[in-house]
């Protein structure tokens, strides 16, 4: 018997072997070979592809279209398939991947049939940039083709890869549109409802100004005399608390300093874009040396967006330059009336198997419709424009000073940025960067049709707010608003951050004026909670004057004691100060969540707002905002004990594993382990311990939080510094699929500039 079952367990243990080494041959057979030659008649000259440890690529070519090949070929060996998602995103074609349970995301993003502008676009380019896009594809495919075999992604969806297009790459822009500006009219939706049910006085309740402002100048927006609005609710206490959850605020933080504050005397910038963390990153570090049209030398190093000819953020050792999400207000609803016309228009979705889903869009002269509210609304939207997508971002690359750059910024075709740009002379600039509609009147509710401004939303706007070379010599932006109170009234807000990050950000610039790159650093993991100390002071304050047992909180006050006012790993007391403050917010306002929710709506939208709302509730403690509750300190109260339920629920009764570096642990996963969690050990990033959270410099949350980090004075790049939230491949047998994931996690400074080359492709026209 024993014979028997030593045999057994040796046949499967030979099975596993041979299973592992089965699927460790194929995924061989589609690695991307690193060196050797290749042949394109696509480049007019010579060109190489190098790669040093960090898998970064080294463009070395005669001109810029022939960077733009080669680059292309970058990206097809390296992340095809995470090019493939973004495309589909945007065209809403992810259903011929996933089948049925990508439909319902399909229709939504087919709405803005991102596919049909994108041809469009091509098809009026001028013949350079159409030329230089047909090249890059070329470069794409031939990138893909070079493995022999499809990448594990396909074979395990059972689906043939498709070639690249020319407008695939307007379609990765496209993506990044969604990612952005959604929620600007996403936002703008739920406050219709909202005015709809519950009046314009909770509107303007929901949105009145904070505290928190950072603009520039300096100036402040009106406060005006919000009275708190009359909430009719049941006289029995709210049966269901409906969780408000977060958006990602897709944004980042930026800040720049003139040549006066660095020892060097040039400028310096530093940017860290914060958007959702994957495997592989969003960023490929690449560096192109190339010469201009009249023989002028170029090498620019940055971070590019795979699908895209260009390099996103980086510096061309004249300028260097970075972005942050610009949130002006890009979105209008139109309501429409019976003489307005509306057409249907038949979409089909291809699924696996050769099925097809047909459904129908409407559509009218202002924008795609949707019904709402009993009534129809067209969407203006800046991304439905043609100007919205182009390829002057890399006119950026030639760009020699702050002005030159400044000069690019208007005409560039993405979602609107604020783009912060220095140069080697020591000046330093901010400026909306992107499609900008030159409508005049921004509007946070519908919009009657007669005064929908359709011919203005198909101009671009080219008088932008713009502050150079300040007289404090420092610059600084963090998703909220920049520009000055009456600026803002021409440009509006598309759903701008809170202030808090941006008031710290400031507060830590204007304290020092000497800056290095380490200071820089120093601000980028800046985890202090300013914010929550109001929030900690309550939670203190409502536990101490509680009626309960004196040892019903003895241990959550030992630890609120200790919570040392940061976003640390080891501070249990920043948790219990985090879920708190969610718990008040998702009390206080679930009567509107709750309508909101049985019409498909949410105030997650608007949730960055509710800070002025909701300390004005706390301190005035309205009777018909309890909903139920005995009085003011039972709901805060009752708030806390939500919070304990639900970090126990998760994390345990034992108090001490509510460490914030447990609950916030950050998690970067593939997408197929996020369905398949088999797959975890073998794609997922190591996890590692929640550092930093929302409203302070060090963004973080569980798979969010800054995707690069970028800091540089032009001139000095020996200096600069690029760390990136992820290796440069996409494939789990590269050696380049985790380098710089824990140099990342660990808050290490990662050169810019690329190291001593390992790998070389040389590519040739004969």
């Amino acid at each position: 018997m024993l014979k028997w079952f030593k045999l057994g367990i040796s046949v499967v243990v030979i099975g596993i072997l041979i299973v592992t080494a089965t699927v460790y041959g194929v995924l061989s057979l589609s690695l991307p070979a690193l060196d050797g030659h290749a042949l394109s008649d696509r480049i007019t000259a010579p060109s190489r592809l190098s790669r040093d440890s960090m898998g970064q690529a080294i463009i070395h070519a005669k001109n810029r279209q022939d960077a733009a090949y080669t680059m292309g070929y970058a990206h097809g060996q390296d992340r095809f398939f995470q090019m493939d998602l973004l495309r589909r995103n945007a065209a809403g074609e992810l259903s011929e991947l996933f089948g049925s349970a990508a439909l319902k995301l399909d229709e939504a993003h087919r709405f803005h049939q991102f596919r049909q502008r994108s041809e469009q676009i091509v098809a009026a380019m001028d013949e350079a940039d159409r030329n230089l896009l047909s090249v890059y594809t070329q470069g794409v495919n031939d990138g893909r083709l070079q493995a022999g075999m499809s990448s594990f992604e396909y074979l395990l969806l059972g689906v043939d890869a498709q070639p690249w297009q020319p407008a695939d790459s307007l379609l990765v822009i496209f993506s990044m549109y969604l990612d952005l500006q959604s929620v600007t009219y996403k936002r703008d939706k739920t406050l219709i409802h909202i005015a709809e049910h519950f009046g314009q006085s909770m509107v303007d309740f929901m949105l009145q100004p904070s505290s928190y402002q950072a603009a520039l100048d300096d100036s402040q927006l009106p406060a005006k005399s919000i009275l708190v609005p009359a909430l009719e609710t049941p006289n029995s206490v709210v049966k269901h608390i409906s969780h408000i959850e977060d958006t990602p605020l897709y944004g980042s933080n930026n800040w720049a300093v003139t040549g006066q504050l660095t020892a060097t005397g040039a400028a310096m910038v530093s940017d860290d874009m914060h958007l959702g963390l994957n495997v592989p990153s969003i960023w490929y570090r690449a560096q192109l040396n190339y010469q201009t049209t009249d023989n002028q030398p170029v090498t620019v190093t940055g971070v590019s967006l795979p699908g895209v000819p260009a390099i996103v953020v980086g510096s061309n050792d004249h300028i260097a330059w970075g972005f942050t999400n610009g949130y002006l207000d890009t979105a209008d609803w139109v309501e429409l009336t019976a003489q307005d016309t509306v057409q249907t228009v038949t979409e089909k979705i291809h699924l696996p198997g050769g099925q097809t889903h047909v459904f129908e869009l409407m559509m009218s002269e202002f924008g795609p419709v949707q019904q709402f509210n009993g009534k129809r609304y067209a969407l203006q939207w800046v991304a439905h424009q043609p100007y919205a997508v182009n390829l002057n971002l890399l006119e950026l690359e030639t760009a020699k000073t702050v002005a030159q750059a400044l000069d690019v910024a208007n005409h560039v075709g993405i979602p609107v940025q604020n783009l912060m740009v220095v140069d080697e002379q020591g000046n330093a600039a901010w400026q909306p960067i992107g499609a900008v509609p030159a409508r005049v009147f921004p509007s946070d509710l519908a919009v009657p049709s007669n005064r929908a401004e359709p011919t203005l939303w198909q101009k671009n706007e080219l008088v932008r707010p713009q502050v150079i070379n300040p007289n404090n010599g420092k610059l600084w932006t963090a998703n909220s608003r920049v520009m000055s109170a009456m600026a803002h009234r021409r440009f509006g807000d598309g759903g701008y951050a809170l202030g808090a990050r941006a008031v710290q950000i400031r507060d830590r610039l204007l304290a020092q004026n000497q800056f290095s790159e380490s200071d820089f650093n120093q601000l980028q993991l800046d985890n202090e909670a300013r914010f929550l100390l109001p929030w900690h002071a309550l939670l203190v304050d409502t536990l101490t004057n509680s009626a309960k047992p004196k040892d019903e909180y003895q241990q959550a006050l030992e630890y609120l004691a200790n919570w040392r006012a940061c976003a640390c790993s080891d501070s249990v007391g920043y948790t219990l100060v985090k879920y708190f403050r969610m718990r008040v917010i998702d009390t206080v306002f679930s009567p509107i969540e709750n309508h909101l929710k049985a019409k498909e709506e949410t105030l997650s939208h608007l949730k960055r707002y509710f800070e002025p709302a909701l300390w004005q509730l706390i301190e005035t403690q309205p009777h018909n905002w309890l909903a139920g509750h005995q009085d003011w300190q039972a709901v805060l109260e009752s708030a806390f004990s939500e919070a304990q339920h639900t970090l126990q629920s998760r994390f345990g009764e034992n108090m001490a594993n509510w460490r914030w570096g447990n609950v916030n642990q950050l998690q970067v996963q593939h997408p197929f382990s996020q369905q398949m969690p088999f797959l975890s050990r073998f794609l997922d990033m190591p996890s590692v311990p929640g550092f930093g959270d929302s409203f302070m410099p060090a963004v973080q949350g569980r798979s969010f939080g800054a995707s690069q980090r970028f800091i540089a004075q032009p001139g000095y790049l020996n200096k600069a510094v690029m760390t990136v939230a992820g290796g440069q491949s996409g494939h789990p047998l590269s050696p380049y699929y985790r380098s710089g994931f824990a140099a990342y996690a660990e808050g290490e400074l990662t050169p810019l500039l690329p190291g001593e080359t390992h790998h070389v492709i040389e590519f040739s026209n004969k």
